[in-house]
């Protein structure tokens, strides 16, 4: 059995990728990682869980082979919990979701869970390892301290600076809750001073041709292009996007390859940059990072590489 842990309003992706396994006859369970809470039955031993979700559905370790860690979204809170118990019931059921997580790390996973875990949560150690790999990164600053901040935008950013979180309010592709992006120069500097309530990172704005989004799978990459050369970022810039098919250059595909496999991942979501300069900027991945829209409007089979990479490995741990 494949386990594919997301989270209750996922569709598309997740249909496909199941769909796909039906076709192979590879039996499958959906864990929704936001209802890991009072809606479900959990019990963990030192050598084996249960767990029976909000359906009634059954659920035995010793059934999993491989996991596809698609989605981790925040568990849900009932409405009619006491707001004083509200961190407690999240530290608790976080702490047994994290237990059950680890409990199955020994068999394959997409992505394997501490790996994603260190990358997904450190922007500047990505970039260390892209620099470390010979990609081209942007100058990057993540400060609270407007003496740095200013500084370094009157070093390293030529008049004109980006901005923005180290994380986002939600991990979406339509731009539908994203906090956007933000443009800093000489005008709006002077509004830097209330940095020290949100750090953010800093880097100098790249004048661009395109934006690429990259789908890597375990060596095969899937790469969209997209016509964004006017805005900081497509996700939340006016006006339609067509995405089309990209073929990045063979040592591209080759440092990435390395940059990913140093850290341990499996699958991730990059986004680089295409500069006027004629440089490929590596800016960061995403280990759960969207790509629905690249399957959808470019036939690109990602489910299912995804569901086929984890058959393979998953019939290797068996034998």
């Amino acid at each position: 059995m494949i386990l594919c842990i997301t989270h209750s309003n996922d569709f598309y992706n997740i249909d496909i990728f199941f769909e796909y396994l039906t076709s192979k006859n590879i039996p499958h369970f959906r864990l929704n990682s936001d209802r890991m809470n009072h809606l479900q039955k959990i019990s963990i031993t030192e050598n084996s869980f249960e767990l029976t979700d909000e359906y009634g559905n059954l659920l035995r370790s010793e059934e999993i082979k491989a996991v596809w860690h698609r989605k981790a979204w925040k568990i849900t809170v009932p409405e009619e919990l006491d707001k004083d118990y509200e961190r407690i019931f999240l530290n608790e059921y976080g702490s047994l979701r994290y237990n059950l997580h680890t409990f199955l790390e020994n068999i394959p996973w997409i992505n394997p869970y501490e790996q994603e875990r260190k990358i997904d949560g450190n922007k500047l150690y990505q970039l260390k390892v892209a620099q470390r790999n010979q990609l081209v990164i942007p100058k990057t600053l993540f400060s609270n301290d407007e003496k740095k901040i200013t500084e370094f935008f009157y070093e390293h950013c030529n008049g004109k600076a980006v901005a923005k979180l180290h994380g986002v309010v939600e991990k979406s592709m339509s731009g539908e809750n994203l906090l956007s992006t933000t443009i800093i120069d000489e005008e709006n500097l002077e509004f830097i001073s209330d940095i020290e309530y949100c750090p953010m990172i800093f880097q100098p704005y790249v004048e661009k041709e395109y934006e690429l989004r990259i789908v890597y799978l375990d060596g095969i990459f899937f790469t969209g292009k997209i016509n964004n050369s006017e805005h900081v970022d497509w996700r939340v810039s006016p006006g339609n996007h067509f995405w089309s098919a990209y073929e990045l250059p063979e040592d591209i595909k080759s440092r990435l390859t390395l940059m990913m496999k140093e850290m341990g991942l499996y699958m991730g979501a990059i986004d680089m940059i295409k500069g006027k300069d004629g440089n490929y900027y590596f800016l960061e991945v995403n280990p759960q990072g969207e790509w629905g829209m690249l399957q959808k409007e470019l036939d690109f089979p990602i489910a299912e590489s995804i569901a086929d990479n984890l058959i393979k490995r998953m019939k290797t741990n068996e034998q």
